[in-house]
């Protein structure tokens, strides 16, 4: 079993290998986010969580048919630990494999992936178009209508509420508060406070 722990210029360096769009860069700067800013509540290793939602979409872009499947090849060839490859795993755990997530960060980073698609969208019809003003509220208003950010899977996250014990409205607004911290990278600062 390595040892290697890697720092997230290793991480980023690995991400944009393997990853050119845009949209996944900002989605793993997202996941990022909201995985440090959970960490920190729980009085978890900020780094490892943070570094985990930036590389969890590493083959997606080139390898969408193999997804997660491919993400453990490459980081074992580059000498990454099981824990960080397992982690990975367990957050297409149902979808693409059977690594069922069991610590706080594998049900954090299940959870969150699919929810960060929702915030953004959420805060992407505000007039403001920022996640700066927003709320769980604003998100919580568009969760039942299946055709606002259709291709989010609401089940997804509501299985990973329950796997962690916690109401949607609070993992929402965690979700908010991790990606307001980069909200200029990922192109959600918008103008708060705009009138629509």
């Amino acid at each position: 079993m390595s040892d290697f722990s890697p720092t997230r210029e290793v991480a980023m360096t690995l991400f944009k290998e393997f990853n050119k769009s845009e949209s996944l860069y900002r989605h793993a700067l997202s996941v990022e986010a909201v995985m440090r800013y959970r960490a920190l509540k729980e009085g978890a290793d900020a780094e490892m969580w943070g570094i985990i939602g930036l590389i969890h979409d590493l083959d997606y872009e080139m390898y969408p048919d193999e997804h997660c499947i491919k993400s453990q090849e490459i980081m074992k060839e580059r000498g990454w630990s099981d824990e960080y490859i397992r982690a990975i795993m367990s957050h297409g755990f149902g979808i693409c494999t059977d690594v069922e997530p069991v610590s706080r960060l594998e049900k954090t980073l299940f959870a969150m992936d699919e929810l960060t698609g929702l915030v953004t969208t959420s805060a992407l019809v505000r007039p403001s178009r920022s996640i700066l003003d927003m709320n769980s509220k604003s998100v919580r208003k568009k969760w039942n209508d299946r055709r606002f950010a259709a291709g989010v899977d609401r089940g997804i996250i509501e299985k990973g509420a329950a796997m962690l014990g916690e109401d949607l409205s609070s993992l929402i607004e965690d979700c908010i508060m991790g990606m307001r911290e980069v909200a200029e990278e990922i192109g959600l600062r918008g103008n708060p406070g705009q009138e629509s």
